[in-house]
């Protein structure tokens, strides 16, 4: 068998070389290696765990940007559509409040107009019911004069008819 020292020069991994030269026995040095090889496998088994997870994360998030950039897309249509009816809705708007003013400044003089008339209207028939009560006080007192004046006449005509009564006998 090799001696400790032919052992150290003869060209190993570092790893090897220093488990040798510290616990001095090859077959420790086997076990030794052998969960190395054990551990190294673990870590690279972690380290694509780690890989492809990241990938799955790094998919997801590319899905998802994906459909945020439609539906950013699909806003930007759906506010171009908005503009486009509410531009062609504005002018319309817009012509029809015009509109509206114009006839709003043709009755503001027609509405004063109207209560003037309906003012003047007011003051004449309350000057009509004025007169026809100052009529009907006057059409009573005639009636009432003419009934006096019948009855003076009538009481007159009885008095002469009496009287020439009285003188042709």
């Amino acid at each position: 068998m090799a001696t400790t020292r032919q052992m150290l020069e003869q060209p190993q991994s570092p790893f090897i070389q220093r488990n040798i030269s510290i616990n001095g026995s090859p077959m420790v040095d086997d076990r030794e290696e052998e969960l190395s090889r054990s551990a190294l496998a673990l870590y690279k088994e972690k380290e694509d765990e780690i890989e492809r997870r990241k990938m799955e994360v790094r998919d997801r998030v590319q899905t998802k940007l994906g459909l945020a950039e439609e539906a950013t897309r699909r806003l930007a249509e759906i506010r171009e559509e908005l503009e486009a009816l509410t531009d062609s809705m504005r002018k319309e708007v817009s012509a029809i409040r015009k509109r509206v003013d114009a006839i709003n400044r043709e009755l503001k003089p027609l509405g004063q107009s109207c209560q003037r008339k309906e003012r003047e209207f007011k003051e004449a028939v309350e000057a009509y019911n004025e007169k026809n009560k100052e009529k009907a006080i006057f059409v009573s007192k005639l009636v009432e004069l003419v009934t006096e004046s019948e009855k003076l006449r009538m009481t007159k005509l009885d008095e002469l008819s009496k009287s020439i009564d009285v003188s042709l006998r």
